[in-house]
């Protein structure tokens, strides 16, 4: 008797990579003691790492729906598509077809990029990655005009937000499904000719903002975001994930969703629109800023203090040791914290200390905020 002989995928992957010998697996027969015996063979063709490396890592990026937002010479710049951010960070230059996260420290190549994107140690899972890309990718042209974002989509579909893929991702950042499908839809829209699907969150010019695991961009036009209640006092956000971070601490302090209407909101969508919103914060009696622990965080609330001083109370100081307000509510501190230290830069800023809607920091693991 003759035992099978079967090789799985992963095997023949893992040995394919190591050896890199073989493109192709044909079929064959092979004589077991004279008798002659069919091998059903799997077709796998798979890039080498050099035709991988010769594909220019903005064409991978466009493929994969992942857009710049600025160039500067030979670098592109984007808001990194492995982390949740407001400011560019995230850079690739053209001539050297090299990527680097500033904020995450690290960078490298083409496969390098694919690993990080899909969460793979495998090298030869991350070519099948790219090649897979392949046919759908061409030369760019790129245009950093803010109209460019519905032309380069197709078969846009804006539905309500039931993607079981889409609500794990929140669920993962802490946001209830009950909660996200209130502010939040899904899309689906067509890139190259092929799928895609995000959390769409709507702006005040008919716009959206897109986010999933793995991407973070938007339908222009780019505008901020308002819910208006009718009040003296308003809360600021730089993304939406922050603003619905912000709702679940308040439901944890006081269940009575009616209480969350004694604010009006804006999330800006990005810190640059906070000089669009510098005229309308006029009205406000109070002014709470729940912006990110970075440069970009503080400028933006510095520049809302230079117009509205002690009107003006900046509430990251109650989140000192995370990167923003969706980090605090997951308990995910920065990553080798020397504490951030937070000094006003304008005297005429002062920020209030009694008020009773700061957060207060707590090392229980349902995190909550005094509001």
């Amino acid at each position: 008797m003759h035992s099978d002989r079967r090789f799985s995928l992963s095997c023949i992957l893992c040995i394919q990579n190591k050896l890199n010998l073989y493109q192709q697996l044909y079929s064959s027969q092979i004589d077991f003691a004279g008798e002659k015996k069919k091998i059903i063979t799997l077709k796998i063709i798979i890039m080498t790492i050099e035709q991988a490396k010769n594909i220019a890592i903005e064409e991978y990026l466009q493929s994969c729906g992942i857009t710049p937002v600025k160039r500067q010479g030979n670098n592109l710049w984007y808001l990194s598509p492995l982390r949740t951010e407001s400011e560019p960070s995230f850079k690739v230059n053209q001539s050297r077809n090299e990527w680097y996260d500033f904020g995450l420290g690290r960078g490298g190549d083409i496969i390098q990029l694919a690993m990080v994107l899909h969460g793979t140690d495998s090298v030869s899972f991350a070519l099948k990655t790219i090649e897979d890309n392949t046919p759908l990718l061409k030369p760019l042209s790129f245009s950093f005009r803010q109209q460019e974002a519905f032309e380069q989509f197709e078969d846009i579909t804006i539905k309500p937000l039931a993607n079981a893929a889409l609500l794990q991702f929140l669920n993962e950042r802490q946001i209830p499904t009950s909660l996200a499908q209130q502010f939040c839809q899904e899309v689906y829209y067509k890139h190259n000719n092929k799928p895609y699907f995000a959390i769409a969150f709507r702006n005040e010019l008919g716009g959206y903002e897109l986010r999933n695991k793995y991407f973070k961009g938007c339908f222009a036009p780019k505008a901020l975001t308002a819910i208006e209640n009718g009040k003296t006092s308003c809360c600021i956000f730089e993304g939406a994930t922050d603003f619905l971070s912000y709702l679940v601490l308040r439901l944890r302090h006081n269940p009575d969703p009616s209480a969350l209407q004694d604010r009006n909101y804006f999330i800006l969508n990005s810190v640059n629109n906070t000089s669009k919103i510098l005229d309308r914060l006029e009205k406000y009696e109070h002014i709470y800023c729940y912006l990110d622990n970075d440069e970009a965080g503080k400028r933006s609330v510095n520049e809302i203090c230079q117009r509205y001083g002690i009107r003006v109370s900046d509430q990251s100081s109650q989140y000192r040791e995370y990167k923003d307000l969706n980090d605090y509510l997951c308990g995910k501190k920065i990553e080798n914290l020397q504490k951030i230290k937070h000094e006003n830069s304008l005297s005429n800023c002062q920020v209030s200390k009694t008020e009773s809607e700061q957060p207060k920091p707590t090392l229980k693991p349902i995190r909550r905020m005094k509001l």
